[in-house]
């Protein structure tokens, strides 16, 4: 079956919904991830940042709809508390409400492991992220300057979120 076309202001129908699974994230998965990865950031993680985090201290979750990556996360335990390191909607499918399903599946995970926290550090400048985060319900506990490479030379400062679970 062929995936149904990328229309960033359409919104997936229930039928569309009924065929997404949320999976593990495998060494198989990392071509997928990669490739969204690079097309997502000016600054992607490598294929090595993904590989390392492919063990227990994570939670690493493709997003799938049939054959199609639409996203993917990755989380680390940590006492009471899961830090959000990357979540990424492939740019074709931003939009569409994918984002949020992944947050309410890391959500759940967290409450699972026992966290009373969810954290998170996002550019600045990333004002769409920041919109969804605070949508969420996340709500800002500070700034760390300097956190994120910005170019040449340059660096960007890091918003600090949480969300109580």
């Amino acid at each position: 079956m062929k995936p149904e076309p990328a229309d960033a202001s359409a919104q997936p129908t229930e039928a569309t919904r009924n065929r997404v699974t949320l999976a593990p994230m495998t060494q198989d998965d990392l071509d997928a991830v990669i490739a969204i990865e690079q097309t997502a950031y000016s600054h992607p993680w490598t294929r090595g940042n993904f590989r390392d985090s492919l063990n227990p201290l994570f939670e690493a979750q493709c997003l799938w709809l049939d054959r199609e990556l639409l996203g993917y996360f990755l989380a680390m335990h940590g006492v009471e508390e899961m830090h959000l390191l990357n979540i990424t909607v492939a740019p074709a499918r931003q939009g569409q409400g994918w984002g949020h399903m992944m947050l309410d599946a890391l959500s759940l995970m967290s409450r699972h492991a026992g966290a009373q926290w969810l954290w998170l550090e996002v550019r600045q400048s990333n004002l769409r992220a920041l919109k969804v985060y605070e949508r969420y319900g996340f709500k800002q506990v500070s700034i760390r300057k300097d956190y994120y490479p910005a170019g040449r030379l340059q660096r960007e400062h890091a918003v600090v979120m949480s969300l109580k679970l």
